[in-house]
């Protein structure tokens, strides 16, 4: 059983477009042309909005074992990034579940498609390095010119303390009257 997921823009999606979804296609490797699509999930939003239904019932889908390859017309329809694609290609894999792109003809159940979901996976963690390398050499630039990092440190005094203590309050209710944690709390008491 296969499944296939669009994304249309606003303009399409108001006249009820698809997103160019076939409902069979033939792919150059696979012996068997894809012919069964069992469930369609199209998101009629843009691509950076945060919620897409379609997208998260897809994959709550394929959780269930409700399917067994996703057909997308091109990557750029089923994600936003290629970290995003990566994720899902991921989860597509631990759950046996394959991935075919028509535009692009990848097909993961392929030795091609294999290959190219590798060369995916190490741009991905390239990317994910490269962020990394920038974050640290924020951090040693702002250290260098001494600013400090962190959240501000919060103070409470050991006497508002004691003196709330005597109300009859507890430490938790201490933390929230004083908008800190409990933790803040007792610290301010042991120092």
């Amino acid at each position: 059983m296969l499944c296939s997921f669009g994304r249309v823009l606003s303009a399409n999606a108001a006249a009820g477009g698809s997103g160019g979804l076939p409902t069979s296609c033939e792919l150059p490797g696979r012996d068997v042309p894809l012919t069964y699509i069992s469930g369609e999930y199209v998101d009629r939003i843009g691509g950076a909005k945060d919620k897409r239904p379609a997208l998260d019932r897809l994959m709550a889908d394929a959780h269930q074992r409700r399917f067994d390859a996703v057909v997308v017309w091109r990557f750029d329809r089923f994600a936003r990034s290629v970290s995003h694609l990566l994720r899902a290609l991921e989860t597509f894999r631990a759950l046996g579940v394959e991935f075919v792109s028509l535009s692009e003809q990848v097909d993961t159940s392929t030795p091609m498609g294999k290959m190219m979901f590798t060369v995916l996976a190490a741009v991905a963690e390239l990317e994910r390095s490269l962020i990394v390398e920038r974050v640290k050499a924020g951090l040693r630039n702002a250290r260098a010119k001494g600013k400090r990092l962190g959240r501000p440190r919060v103070s409470v005094s050991a006497a508002k303390i004691q003196e709330l203590r005597a109300e009859g309050l507890t430490l938790r209710e201490i933390a929230a009257r004083c908008r800190v944690s409990k933790t803040t709390i007792i610290r301010a008491l042991s120092s």
